[in-house]
């Protein structure tokens, strides 16, 4: 990528184009229906246009310059990394590129690299390469923050990563059955139909990593096993990585019960939000319990993630700042 920087009359309007020799690649930072283009011009609050293999930002503030230059520099290096360059990962760029003391190029220097399919798994935050670290370091971990912020997703992909470069022999996805103002009594079919919903998002995150016909492969080989919580008691789990997921809605008892599973060489994830518990209110959380009390034990950290983490979707960021406000 070459650099220009064009002034337009005196001083009143001053563009800054990106000169982009691939077009592959500004294809790929344009998006489908230039959605991309679009975002960009929220983030700086200017025009953004494209003419040819050109990109050019409309703005007089030397400040937005700057960072124009630097963001679409760090966009191209992690699209040629493997991001995908959708809305997110600029919104991520962007905050890391804006923030005092932010590192630009921290999120494409952390990635997990499944070795069937050429799949890479980037972060999007700085809480997330925190989160990632911590999986890669302590044989436990307990992923905490509001929905949107990867958690469940980032925890799966580090899970994959272990079980198909063969570090561990099982992979082991389990949540508590807790009814969030319905009873499972109305639900139609037999007790493995009642809890399929409930274990939906773990299916939904394994099978947007790997080809349906790896995940049917790992399934019939009973490589990936998903249960609920209740059927963990009594098991030793060993060469396993296990994620438990929802862990907010675990009793103080079955969080115990979890954690006593853990055999020689497994690891796991235990993931929850703290603040959507639907537990009996006589019920203290398994999760805020388990994370407190373990504090400072060798092979155990806890990473909070928070709002700032929020990756899903900016609807989403701004819906938690909202019951955050009025919490």
């Amino acid at each position: 990528m070459s650099v220009a920087f064009l002034v337009q009359g005196e001083g009143l309007s001053e563009q800054t184009t990106m000169v982009l020799s691939d077009a592959s690649v500004l294809r790929k930072i344009c998006g489908v229906n230039d959605r991309n283009v679009a975002r960009m011009e929220v983030l700086f609050s200017a025009p953004v246009q494209v003419r040819g293999n050109e990109l050019v930002l409309d703005s007089s503030q030397p400040e937005q310059k700057d960072h124009f230059v630097q963001f679409m520099e760090e966009l191209e290096q992690c699209i040629r990394l493997g991001h995908e360059p959708d809305p997110g990962l600029l919104d991520a760029i962007y905050r890391q590129i804006t923030t005092p003391a932010g590192d630009p190029d921290l999120l494409r220097r952390t990635s997990i690299v499944l070795p069937v399919g050429n799949v890479r798994v980037f972060p999007r935050s700085p809480g997330q390469v925190a989160l990632l670290n911590s999986l890669r370091l302590n044989a436990l971990t307990f992923l905490i923050g509001p929905a949107g912020t990867g958690k469940t997703f980032l925890a799966v992909a580090h899970a994959l990563q272990e079980l198909l470069s063969k570090r561990k022999r099982k992979l082991v996805l389990t949540r508590p059955v807790v009814e969030a103002g319905e009873s499972l009594g109305y639900l139609p079919g037999d007790l493995a139909q009642k809890i399929n919903p409930y274990l939906r998002p773990l299916y939904d995150a394994i099978e947007s990593l790997l080809a349906p016909d790896m995940v049917r492969r790992l399934y019939e080989q009973n490589l990936i096993e998903i249960a609920p919580l209740a059927y963990m008691r009594g098991r030793s789990l060993r060469d396993c990585y296990i994620i438990l997921d929802e862990a907010q809605n675990t009793t103080q008892e079955q969080m115990k019960m979890f954690l006593t599973r853990l055999g020689e060489n497994s690891a796991a994830a235990v993931t929850g939000d703290i603040t959507q518990i639907d537990l009996p209110r006589r019920h203290v959380s398994g999760l805020a319990h388990a994370s407190s009390i373990l504090t400072g034990i060798e092979g155990i950290e806890t990473v909070h993630l928070t709002r700032e983490d929020v990756v899903r979707s900016a609807l989403v960021k701004r819906i938690v700042q909202a019951y955050d406000r009025h919490g």
